[in-house]
């Protein structure tokens, strides 16, 4: 997969989650993981694309990690979303599986930078 590929994915995640997000109830937990939920997903894909234009590789490295943070708290919100049973978690895992697949590429891609 090339660094657009993973630029296009990654928004299509941010999108995905940002209408999951939509449907939450509208309570004060539902409003807080909202928020939370938004931040962390589209700064997954807005990051990225930050790292794709660094100036160096330590810089890449950095902003690489911010990703794969912000890809795994992606992960917690949506594991939090199906244990307080705020949403059918048939509608949360497709998502889960992806914040799942997009941190182990980022910590792939992290690594291989590093090792270079």
């Amino acid at each position: 997969m090339n660094s657009n590929e993973l630029k296009k994915r990654a928004k299509e995640f941010a999108h995905r989650c940002v209408k999951l997000c939509m449907a939450l109830p509208k309570n004060p937990l539902g409003n807080h993981i909202r928020g939370q939920l938004i931040r962390c997903s589209t700064s997954v894909a807005a990051n990225y694309r930050a790292a794709c234009l660094a100036q160096s590789k330590a810089s890449f490295i950095s902003k690489l990690s911010i990703v794969v943070e912000e890809a795994d708290e992606s992960n917690f919100w949506l594991e939090f979303i199906i244990d307080e049973k705020l949403m059918d978690g048939k509608k949360v895992e497709p998502l889960l599986n992806e914040a799942d697949q997009l941190t182990a590429i980022f910590i792939a891609s992290r690594k291989t930078a590093g090792s270079k």
